[in-house]
């Protein structure tokens, strides 16, 4: 397949807006996947969607990494988290062919709108770290947290990071760096699951994928640079930010039916 070189700029470009934003507080694919459909209309959903995976999962990756080299990881929650959701990753994928994905949209759609309002009236929200949970109960929150947040990710996957980092915070008492820097594990872990899938079954383009991985990459350092330089409060803004725009896609979704 051969791309004209404007197209591919923008794919790029795409790419590297999409892992900045991704590695502050997820939702990157608001980004990268409509610049792949749109740039890309003749080609298979599950293609375009495998390449994004390609692309999502190094910049993801190099997050995680750079977040853990710079704040004290809460390892106990967050590895049974992202063992969890691998594996409910793949029942999500399965639930697909039996679950029409419309019944479910207005259900994520209050959620994002509960999520907006709760850390708008909770000005403290995110903003101090004083973990809640401690062994087994942390251990089985974690597992529960993941699962959910692995199948959810399978089975539909818009929102998926920004979610991670609500539920860290209200559920384990995270502030927003460190479920930022969490969530970046546990988004590893299904976007390894998702391309278990989609590499075999060569649901990739795989020069595309690589260039956009290099771009996703460099805006992921660029983000975790900014979070990591300005901290909570910058991450808060950008959540409510991010979660804006996805509470305004899945309303105009649902009320075109898409």
């Amino acid at each position: 397949m051969e791309l004209l070189p404007p197209v591919l700029s923008w794919l790029i470009f795409a790419a590297f807006v999409a892992g900045l934003v991704d590695a502050v507080v997820g939702g990157g694919g608001l980004v990268q996947i409509p610049a792949l459909f749109i740039a890309q209309p003749g080609v298979a959903p599950a293609t375009l969607f495998g390449t994004n995976k390609v692309a999502s999962v190094f910049g993801t990756a190099n997050a995680a990494w750079r977040y853990a080299r710079q704040v004290d990881m809460p390892w106990r929650t967050i590895l049974p988290a992202a063992a969890s959701a691998f594996l409910l990753s793949y029942a999500g994928a399965a639930a697909v062919a039996w679950l029409p994905k419309e019944a479910i949209r207005p259900l994520i759609l209050v959620l994002l709108v509960f999520s907006a309002v709760y850390t708008l009236m909770r000005k403290d929200f995110g903003l101090l770290h004083q973990p809640l949970h401690r062994g087994r109960h942390e251990f089985l929150y974690a597992l529960l947290l993941g699962g959910v947040i692995g199948f959810y990710d399978g089975f539909f996957g818009p929102g998926t990071g920004s979610f991670l980092i609500f539920l860290f915070i209200r559920f384990f008492g995270f502030d927003f760096l460190h479920a930022s820097a969490g969530a970046k594990v546990v988004n590893v872990a299904t976007n390894l699951a998702a391309l278990a899938y989609f590499l075999p079954a060569g649901h990739v383009i795989a020069l595309l994928a690589a260039g956009m991985a290099i771009a996703n990459v460099a805006g992921s350092a660029t983000g975790t640079w900014l979070a990591l330089k300005y901290g909570s409060r910058f991450i808060r803004i950008v959540f409510l930010l991010v979660v804006g725009v996805l509470i305004i896609k899945f309303a105009w979704d649902t009320l075109a039916g898409a």
